[in-house]
């Protein structure tokens, strides 16, 4: 198949006038490096904020690409079309068949796992370029909260066809050839309306409250806060503060959302990031207890083993096992 394809250190050539965005996309080194981050930031003569690729593309052009865990910069489609496979999503194993689709937040760990006989469509795009709610108030429906559409989505026969196609279209409309603004208007609109049916999907297979409560609002807002200052911030006084709410008030909410403290969600995300460090980059424990706001490396691994029942040492050296991918 023709068309753009994401890399770290190649440019994938094309017959259009349009190649690959990721030329520019240059992994951490390798020595006490961070887990490998691919940002979009494409470089001409591909000037679309929107890239599609099918599996067997990534793996023609490399199995190390496709084999190695990355941390995404941006939004990820992962939608299989044909065979059976195992993806690994923050050490969380994914079994997939035909129908199932990810949806792959900036910052998660993935790794494509080892399975070859098996295909399916890949989506990027750039956080900014959905309908966000804040540029919408005046129709709320043009927005998609992303957010509320699941890890995992499994589709029926029909509802596959119909986001196949979907996707297909979008990827012969990159290769359209039109003024950039025309082009990306069409791309944003196809978008859009996709993210729409997924997200009418999924509501369909799920009971919802018909309006957000305003516990629910301020557990996002707590969210998205640890997500930003997690390494920088330990107690849950300090996201209260930010946000304006009281100790009871954001822990009440929190509970309510996730069924745990606010103090336990925090401690959870800091642990995370841990086990993501700790799996797949070569720091020591260290520079991770430094790089995770710890005074001590002995308070990190006195942390990390009440959260993850072993030491650091002993929870890299099990998950590097050759039984893992990730």
């Amino acid at each position: 198949m023709n068309g753009p394809i994401w890399t770290m250190r190649d440019t994938f050539k094309t017959p259009k006038a349009r190649r690959g965005p990721y030329a520019s996309l240059r992994p951490a080194p390798k020595a006490h490096a961070d887990i490998q981050r691919l940002g979009y930031r494409p470089r001409a003569p591909y000037p679309l904020d929107l890239e599609i690729f099918t599996v067997a593309d990534l793996r023609h052009r490399s199995q190390e690409k496709v084999r190695t865990t990355h941390r995404y910069e941006f939004h990820t489609l992962v939608c299989v079309t044909r065979g059976d496979c195992t993806q690994w999503v923050d050490f969380k194993s994914l079994t997939c068949q035909p129908g199932s689709l990810l949806v792959l937040r900036p910052g998660q760990a993935h790794n494509y796992g080892d399975d070859q006989d098996w295909d399916g469509w890949n989506v990027l795009f750039r956080p900014e370029f959905v309908f966000p709610v804040s540029k919408t108030p005046g129709d709320p429906r043009l927005a998609v909260d992303l957010e509320r559409l699941p890890e995992h989505l499994l589709l029926n026969s029909d509802e596959l066809r119909k986001v196949t196609d979907a996707i297909q279209r979008m990827r012969d409309d990159t290769l359209i050839d039109a003024p950039l603004e025309d082009v990306h208007a069409l791309l944003r609109h196809q978008l859009h309306a996709l993210l729409t049916r997924l997200s009418i999907l999924q509501g369909r297979r799920q009971s919802k409250e018909p309006v957000i409560s305003a516990a629910s609002q301020r557990f996002k807002r707590f969210q998205r806060l640890v997500d930003e200052r997690f390494a920088e911030w330990h107690q849950v006084a300090d996201y209260a503060t930010q946000l304006g709410y009281t100790e009871k008030s954001l822990g009440r909410a929190v509970t309510a959302a996730m069924g745990m403290t606010a103090k336990a969600f925090i401690a959870a995300r800091i642990n995370l990031e841990a086990k993501r460090l700790l799996v797949h980059t070569d720091m020591p424990a260290v520079a991770i207890a430094d790089k995770l706001g710890f005074d001590e490396a002995t308070n990190f691994s006195k942390f990390f083993k009440r959260e993850a029942g072993c030491t650091p040492v002993e929870f890299r050296r099990r998950q590097r096992a050759p039984c893992r991918p990730l």
